[in-house]
């Protein structure tokens, strides 16, 4: 699936690991929650058990004292490339993740973007459920984390 306009927050990142490495670590919902900003943990739906277009997986999020879950879909699963997942809560869309990987000399280039695909009405309400109305601002600094995160697992990893 690609998106047609820009993201609303993105980021990206050298590691010293290879695409495929650092895709194994990013493509594994419980390991991005240990990295991630917000993003706490999770549990697989309807007898999915890995990361592959069409799997879901409800997701539980905190921002401070603020907790709210929603359910990803796996849309893009190609490995050391890109890993993707569209967020809803219930009917409603709520966000696009991406991660594009690439090699990037002795290592890889990661790119974590993502889309906020809220209505405007959805906006607000939103907004009071999880803690804030700078739902870009959040993630930017979400995603920096992430990636650091990301980074420093898999170098550790391969130095190990």
């Amino acid at each position: 699936m690609s998106t047609a306009k820009e993201p609303d927050a993105s980021g990206s990142i050298h590691i010293d690991a290879s695409p495929e490495q650092v895709y194994s670590l990013v493509s594994d919902p419980g390991v991005l929650a240990e990295l991630a900003g917000e993003y706490e943990g999770f549990r697989w739906l309807g007898g999915a058990t890995e990361s592959v277009p069409g799997a879901r997986f409800r997701g539980r999020n905190r921002n401070g004292f603020f907790r709210w879950s929603t359910t990803a879909t796996v849309t893009d699963a190609a490995e050391g490339e890109k890993f993707a997942f569209d967020v809803a809560v219930g009917p409603l869309k709520v966000a696009r993740w991406q991660y594009d990987f690439e090699p990037d000399g002795d290592g890889c280039r990661v790119v974590e973007s993502t889309w906020d695909r809220r209505p405007g009405w959805a906006r607000v309400v939103t907004g009071v459920v999880v803690g804030t109305m700078d739902r870009a601002g959040i993630n930017k600094r979400n995603i920096d984390k992430t990636l650091a995160g990301v980074k420093r697992r898999a170098e550790s990893v391969t130095a190990g």
